[in-house]
C-alpha cells in the first residue's frame, strides 16, 4: 500500500481478510453489475452503489444481503435502498425498501450484514436493479492526528477496492470523489486511474464472493469537520398561531487536534494558509417564513450572523465568536418562530405536526440528538410516526398559567446525518375550548384582585384602642423597644471588648504597659456604666407577662456577656503581668491559651443569642 498506516490498522485488515476468506457462499444470486461511488467531499463518507442482481438458482429469492466490515459498520449512520425502474434517462428510483440488520449463520463476527427486503420475490432468471446509499461518520481519520495552525489538514480513508458481497460479481467499478486534487498517496490496484480530484478503480470482472482488496487514500480535506456532540431541539406548539423552535448546540471541530499556539494576527492576515483547517461559520437552512430569529450563547446575543430568505427557504449564516480549529468547542442556541398552519394539520379528527427531524445545519454530524415536541396543555391520545427507528419517551413540562402541565414527546437518536432530516409526524387530539382556559384564568384573577381592592377600601379594619388586642399590641411594642435597647447596650459592651483587645495588640507592638493599663481603666469605667443601664431594662422584662418567652434568652445573653468581660479582664491582667516580668511570647501564649479558647466560645454563643433575639 502507498499509504503507511500503523501496525494496529494493518492487523485489523489482516484479521478482516482472514475472516472474509473463511465465509461461506449464501445463495445462487449473482451481481451482474455493481457501480460504486464514494463521495468524500465532506466529513461524511457517502457510498452510493448501483447493484444489478440476477437469480441464477432454482428457488425464488426475497431478500438481498449487504456485507459491511465491522470496522465500518460501527460508524454507519444511514442506510437506504431503492428499486431503480426504467432505463437510460427514464430511470427513476422507486419507494424505499425495508433494510434491517441480519444475522446469517456461519458468518464471521468481523462482518455485519443487512437485509434488503425485495418488493416481490425474484424468480429464476429475473433481475432487479437497486440503488443503495450508505453514509458513514468519523470514517475520515486525521493523519497526522495533531497539526499546527499553519499545517494542511490531511485525512486517511480506508475501504475495499472490490465490492464486498456474499455473492459473486461479474463486473464492478469504483469511483472515489475527493474535495480537491491534492492527494498525498493512495493504493494502486490493477486498472487504477487518478483523474485529479477523482480516483477510479476498475472495472474488475468475475470477482468471487467476499472478494476484498483493501485500499487507503491519504488526501487534503479542509472542509468543515463540524460535529455536534449534543443537539437538543425543542418544538413548542401554540394554537394561538405559532410554532417556536429552539435548538441548543454543543459543537466541536472533529478534525486533527490543534497543537501549538494560536496567532490571531497570522489567521487574519493569511486565513487561507494560517487557518485552512479551521471553520469560521456554519450555514443553517430554516423553513420559509421563519421569523423572530435569534442566535446567542452563554455570554449573550451574537451579532455575527446573517439571514437571507426567499419563498423556498430561510438561510442563516452563523459565525461563532472565534474560528474553530481541531478539538476546539463552542456552544450556542438558535431560535425562531414558524407559522402554525404551515406545520400543524388536521386529519380524521386528529391534529398532527409534520416537521423535519435532523439538524438544519449543512453537512453536520450529530453524535446525539434529542428532539422534544411540546404540545398544548390538554392534548390527548398521542402517537408518533418516524421514517426510521428512534428512542421515544414522554414527559411533562410546566409553563406559565399551566395547571396540569404540557405533554412532551421526546425522540432520541445517536449518530445522525443530514440524510435523517426527514419529516416525522406527531398525532394528538386537542379541544379548541381548552385554548380559553388561560385567558379565563387571567380574567378571573384580575376580577378577584379588583374585588379585593374594593372590599379593602370600604371595610374599616382599624382596632379599637380599648380592646384587649390593642393593649396587648402596645405591651409587645414596649417589650420590643426594651429588647432593642438591651441589644444596643450589649453591642456597646462588645465594642468596648474590641478596644481592650486592641490595647493588648498595641502592647505587643510598642511595649507601652502604661497605655495598656489606661485603656483597661477606661474600659472598666464604661462597662460599669453600661451594666447599670441594663438593670432597669431587665427588671422591666421580668415584670411584663408578654416578655416571658423571650426573657430567658435575654438573661442568658446578659450572663454570657458578663462572663466574657471577666475572661477578657483575666486575659488582660495576665498579658500585662507577663510584659512587666519580661516573659517570652511563647510562655505568655501558654498562660492565656485556655482563657482564649473560652473567650472564642463565649463570643460565638453571644452572636448566636443575638441572632435568636433578632428573629423573635
Amino acid at each position: 500500500m502507498a499509504v503507511g498506516i500503523g501496525f494496529r490498522r494493518r492487523l485489523d485488515f489482516l484479521l478482516l481478510v482472514i475472516a472474509i476468506l473463511s465465509a461461506p457462499v449464501l445463495s445462487d444470486l449473482i451481481l451482474s453489475k455493481v457501480e460504486r461511488q464514494i463521495d468524500l467531499t465532506s466529513q461524511i463518507a457517502r457510498i452510493s452503489s448501483t447493484i444489478k442482481a440476477e437469480n441464477d438458482g432454482s428457488s425464488s429469492v426475497s431478500e438481498i444481503l449487504l456485507a459491511i466490515p465491522e470496522l465500518q459498520a460501527k460508524n454507519l449512520a444511514y442506510l437506504t435502498a431503492r428499486v431503480i425502474e426504467g432505463k437510460g434517462k427514464a430511470r427513476t428510483s422507486g419507494l424505499a425498501l425495508t433494510v434491517e440488520p441480519a444475522n446469517p449463520k456461519g458468518m464471521p463476527p468481523a462482518l455485519s450484514f443487512y437485509s434488503i427486503v425485495l418488493p416481490k420475490p425474484l424468480a429464476n432468471g429475473d433481475s432487479v436493479t437497486l440503488d443503495v446509499l450508505a453514509a458513514f461518520t468519523h470514517s475520515l481519520r486525521p493523519f497526522p492526528e495533531k497539526i499546527t495552525q499553519a499545517d494542511i489538514h490531511l485525512v486517511l480513508f480506508q475501504d475495499t477496492g472490490h465490492y464486498l458481497s456474499p455473492y459473486p460479481v461479474k463486473v464492478q467499478s469504483l469511483a472515489v470523489k475527493l474535495p480537491q486534487a491534492r492527494i498525498e498517496s493512495y493504493t494502486k490496484l490493477d486498472n487504477t486511474k487518478n483523474l485529479g480530484s477523482e480516483i477510479k478503480y476498475g472495472p474488475y470482472e468475475n470477482l468471487p464472493p467476499f472478494s476484498y482488496s483493501p485500499i487507503a487514500i491519504h488526501f487534503e480535506a479542509n472542509q468543515a469537520f463540524a460535529v455536534a456532540r449534543e443537539l437538543v431541539r425543542e418544538i413548542e406548539i401554540s394554537h394561538w398561531g405559532n410554532v417556536q423552535v429552539t435548538e441548543h448546540y454543543d459543537i466541536v471541530h472533529g478534525g486533527a487536534m490543534s497543537k501549538g499556539e494560536f496567532s490571531r494576527l497570522d489567521y487574519q492576515s493569511k486565513p487561507q494558509i494560517r487557518g485552512a483547517s479551521a471553520f469560521k461559520h456554519l450555514v443553517a437552512k430554516l423553513p420559509p417564513r421563519a421569523h423572530s430569529i435569534y442566535y446567542r450563547d452563554a455570554i449573550g446575543n451574537i451579532s455575527t450572523s446573517h439571514v437571507r430568505g426567499d419563498s423556498k427557504k430561510t438561510e442563516i449564516l452563523i459565525e461563532p465568536r472565534y474560528p474553530l480549529f481541531g478539538g476546539w468547542r463552542t456552544a450556542f442556541t438558535i431560535g425562531y418562530g414558524l407559522p402554525l398552519h404551515d406545520f400543524v394539520f388536521e386529519s380524521e379528527g386528529k391534529r398532527f405536526l409534520n416537521f423535519s427531524f435532523g439538524s438544519p445545519m449543512h453537512d453536520i454530524v450529530t453524535d446525539s440528538i434529542t428532539l422534544k415536541v411540546v404540545l398544548p396543555e390538554g392534548s390527548k391520545y398521542l402517537s408518533v410516526s418516524t421514517p426510521f427507528a428512534v428512542q421515544q419517551e414522554e414527559e411533562i413540562k410546566m409553563s406559565h398559567l399551566d395547571i396540569f402541565g404540557r405533554p412532551v414527546i421526546v425522540l432520541k437518536k445517536a449518530n445522525a446525518v443530514p440524510e435523517h432530516n426527514q419529516f416525522f409526524q406527531v398525532y394528538y387530539k386537542f379541544n379548541a375550548l381548552a385554548m380559553l382556559m388561560e385567558p379565563f384564568m387571567l380574567i378571573t384573577g384580575i376580577f378577584f384582585l379588583f374585588v379585593t381592592c374594593i372590599v379593602y377600601v370600604h371595610v374599616d379594619l382599624s382596632i379599637s384602642k380599648s380592646s384587649a388586642s390593642y393593649l396587648a399590641k402596645l405591651q409587645w411594642d414596649e417589650v420590643r423597644a426594651t429588647v432593642q435597647q438591651i441589644q444596643n447596650i450589649i453591642n456597646q459592651c462588645l465594642s468596648t471588648h474590641e478596644k481592650l483587645e486592641a490595647s493588648l495588640r498595641d502592647l505587643s507592638r510598642t511595649g507601652d504597659v502604661q497605655a495598656c493599663k489606661a485603656a483597661r481603666k477606661a474600659a472598666d469605667g464604661l462597662l460599669k456604666e453600661l451594666s447599670k443601664e441594663l438593670k432597669p431594662l431587665i427588671a422591666f422584662l421580668q415584670s411584663t407577662p408578654p416578655a416571658a418567652h423571650i426573657l430567658p434568652k435575654v438573661e442568658e445573653l446578659v450572663a454570657k456577656e458578663r462572663e466574657l468581660q471577666e475572661r477578657l479582664m483575666a486575659k488582660h491582667s495576665t498579658i500585662v503581668d507577663s510584659h512587666e516580668k519580661k516573659l517570652g511570647g511563647k510562655e505568655t501564649e501558654n498562660r492565656v491559651a485556655s482563657v482564649q479558647q473560652k473567650i472564642v466560645a463565649l463570643r460565638q454563643d453571644i452572636e448566636d443569642l443575638m441572632e435568636y433575639v433578632d428573629e423573635i
